[in-house]
Formats: structure tokens, C-alpha cells, sequence
């Protein structure tokens, strides 16, 4: 007898076998995210850059917010939040200024801090990139002492003392704070200790010493 003739299976019921889960979801997440990693993304990839530096490089003046405080009035209505603004300004070329701003936004009390340390602006002895000579000062309860060093340092320091030789224009520099940690305190005490730094031509000029000379005959 002969065997009977079967037809061969249609495309439509062959069924192709199920693919493996871990292609399944490399197939999900290159849809779901084109192709590209997490966070990659246009807009998410990179480091973000923060407002204020990119004002700070274009502008004259280097400002930086210190501390920001927020205070409260308790009266019938509820509570009425105000805020003060600690902003250090300086050139990066010897001078600097600190000013304190109020006013009921951050945005306002941060402007008028700058406007105050744009008008208390005072000039600073610097050899280079950093200080000729150590300097000590105390403001209060904060002690900041402040050492020079060597180039390619860099500024070993803290926020507050960071933040206000940037912006005067030191590079490298030995730092160490001591005693209280009030931000207003700690940058005035740093700001004493600059201005006490002298360079050895302007000791020598109120000395009336000649530098690299021949000794000055004092006339009988």
C-alpha cells in the first residue's frame, strides 16, 4: 500500500520559537531608550555647569554667595520669611569685598550683598599666584591662619576660606581655621589676615632701606 501524500505546513502555522528573555529585554531597552545607555541621553550626559560660573567668567568681578540665612516674623496673618545674603567680590587681581543683603527673595538679598561688597572693595598684597609672607588673624571666635606655597598647591582650605581667595586671586596656599565656624566670622577673619600681608619692597620703601644697592649714607 502506499503511504498517503501529506501537504507541507503553511507559513502562517509555523511558529517561531520564543526568543530568550535576555534578548527580549536588550530589545525593550534599545526601544525605550534608542539605543543609548541610561542617563546618555541628549540634555543628561556630562557634567552640568552651574549658573554662577559661567556669570562669574564673563564678568569683571568674581562674586560668591557665602551663607544664606533665612529668618521668620511671626505676626497675626501667619509668618513673614525674610533673608540675608553674604556675598564675597573680588577682582582675582588683589582686591576684594564682603557685603550683606536683606530683602524678602533670595534673588534680591543675594543682588544687594553684591552691590554692598562692590563698594567695600579693598586692595591686597599678593606675591603671584599666592601670599609672601604667613599671616594670623582671629574675628571674634574664628582664627584663620594662612601660610604661602608652593606653586601647582593649589588652595588647601575650607568653603568659606576657599571662596574668598578665589575670588581675591590666590591659588596656592596653607590653610587652617580654628574656633568658630560662623561663616561671617571665618571670611572676615580671613579677609583681617590678608589685608595685614606686606610684600618685602613696600616694608623696605617705609624702612627707607635700598633693596640690592648700595647702603644709603645717612648725613651726620
Amino acid at each position: 500500500m502506499s503511504e498517503p501524500i501529506t501537504n507541507p505546513p503553511t507559513p502562517a502555522e509555523t511558529t517561531p520559537a520564543a526568543a530568550p528573555a535576555g534578548d527580549q529585554r536588550g530589545e525593550q531597552r534599545g526601544d525605550r531608550g534608542g539605543g543609548a545607555g541610561r542617563g546618555r541621553g541628549p540634555g543628561r550626559g556630562g557634567p552640568r555647569r552651574r549658573p554662577e560660573a559661567d556669570q562669574n567668567q564673563n564678568s569683571e568681578f568674581c562674586e560668591k554667595v557665602l551663607f544664606i540665612n533665612r529668618s521668620a516674623k511671626v505676626v497675626k496673618g501667619g509668618r513673614r520669611f525674610s533673608f540675608s545674603a553674604l556675598v564675597v567680590t573680588g577682582d582675582r587681581k588683589g582686591r576684594i569685598g564682603l557685603g550683606l543683603g536683606k530683602a524678602a527673595e533670595v534673588s534680591e538679598a543675594i543682588k544687594k550683598g553684591g552691590e554692598a561688597s562692590k563698594q567695600n572693595m579693598l586692595s591686597v598684597s599678593l606675591s603671584g599666584v599666592t601670599i609672601p609672607h604667613d599671616a594670623y588673624c582671629a574675628f571674634d571666635g574664628a582664627k584663620v591662619l594662612l601660610r604661602p606655597a608652593s606653586p601647582g598647591t593649589g588652595l588647601i582650605a575650607g568653603k568659606t576660606v576657599r571662596a574668598v581667595l578665589e575670588t581675591v586671586g590666590v591659588k596656592d596656599v596653607l590653610s587652617k581655621s580654628l574656633g568658630s565656624k560662623n561663616a561671617a566670622n571665618v571670611a572676615k577673619a580671613t579677609i583681617a589676615a590678608l589685608q595685614s600681608l606686606r610684600l618685602r619692597e613696600e616694608v623696605a620703601k617705609r624702612r627707607g632701606v635700598n633693596l640690592g644697592g648700595p647702603k644709603a649714607v645717612v648725613a651726620a
